[in-house]
C-alpha cells in the first residue's frame, strides 16, 4: 500500500478523547489529527516523539489530518510503527492477491467486510469451489514492550473475544477459519498475546484454537512511503 500523497512530519504534543491528537508539524504549525486507533497505544505516546499525517482535502471533515505512523526507540534501536487501523483489512487483501501469504493461497475470489456469525462481518471471505470457504479475521498489532516481540491486544477487547467465538461457529460449520494478527512493524521476529492486558481474550483464543480456529501473524515493512505485507514471524500463543 502506498500513501496517496507524501505524509507530514511532526512532534506528538498529546493524543486525547482517543480520536484526537495534537502535532507540531514542521513547518510549525500546530494542527489536531484525527487518531485511527481506539486501543490504549501503550509505548507510542511519548511526548516530542516523531510522527507523520496524511492529509485530505474533502471539504466535509472537520480535521483535515489523519495520523498515520510513528517513530519509537527501542534502546539505540528505531522503530516506524503503522498506527491507523483501517489499513490491515486493504494491506492484507493486496498481500493476498499478490500471492504473498502462502497459507490463503489457491481461492478463487475474494470478498470483504461480508455478514456473517452474529450481526457481525468477517474482514476477509476467501471462496473456491474445490477447498471451501475461508473466513479471515485481521487484528492491527502496534505493540512491542520488548524489542522484537509484537503483543495483541494492547487493551481489554471484549469486541475481540466475540470474533472469536464466531470463527469457533465458522468450522464447526464445516469452514475454514484465520486469525490473522497483522504487526504493523518490521523488526518483530515474534508475536504472543498478552494475557495480562485481557486475561479473557486469552481464554477465549484459547477455545477458538481447540476448536480449530487458525492463527497466523505476518510483519510489515513501514516507511513514510508505504507499507508492505512481509513476513511471517514465530506465533507463540
Amino acid at each position: 500500500m502506498n500513501f496517496p500523497a507524501p505524509l507530514l512530519r511532526g512532534r506528538l504534543v498529546k493524543r486525547y478523547k482517543r480520536f484526537l491528537a495534537d502535532v507540531i508539524l514542521d513547518s510549525g504549525e500546530t494542527v489536531t489529527t484525527t487518531c485511527p486507533n481506539t486501543g490504549s497505544m501503550m509505548g507510542l505516546l511519548t511526548p516530542g516523539a516523531t510522527v507523520w499525517l496524511s492529509e485530505s482535502d474533502s471539504p466535509t471533515r472537520k480535521y483535515k489530518h489523519t495520523w498515520e505512523l510513528v517513530e519509537v526507540r527501542f534502546g539505540d534501536a528505531v522503530e516506524i510503527v503503522g498506527i491507523n487501523t483501517n489499513h490491515p483489512n486493504k494491506l492484507v487483501t493486496e498481500a493476498i492477491e499478490a500471492g504473498a501469504i502462502a497459507e490463503l493461497k489457491g481461492y478463487a475470489s475474494l470478498r470483504r467486510e461480508v455478514k456473517y456469525g452474529r450481526n457481525s462481518r468477517i474482514d476477509i471471505l476467501l471462496e473456491d469451489e474445490q477447498k471451501g470457504l475461508c473466513y479471515v479475521e485481521i487484528k492491527n498489532v502496534h505493540m512491542m514492550r520488548h524489542h522484537g516481540r509484537a503483543e495483541f491486544p494492547d487493551s481489554v477487547t471484549e469486541r475481540g473475544a466475540k470474533h472469536l467465538a464466531e470463527m469457533s461457529d465458522m468450522v464447526a460449520a464445516g469452514h475454514r477459519a484465520v486469525m490473522l494478527y497483522l504487526i504493523q512493524m518490521a523488526s518483530p521476529k515474534s508475536f504472543e498475546l498478552a494475557r495480562d492486558i485481557d486475561p479473557a481474550y486469552g481464554a477465549a483464543f484459547d477455545l477458538a484454537r481447540n476448536a480449530g480456529v487458525e492463527a497466523i501473524a505476518y510483519r510489515c515493512r513501514v516507511t513514510p512511503e508505504q507499507i508492505l505485507v512481509d513476513k511471517m514471524v514465530k506465533f507463540v500463543p
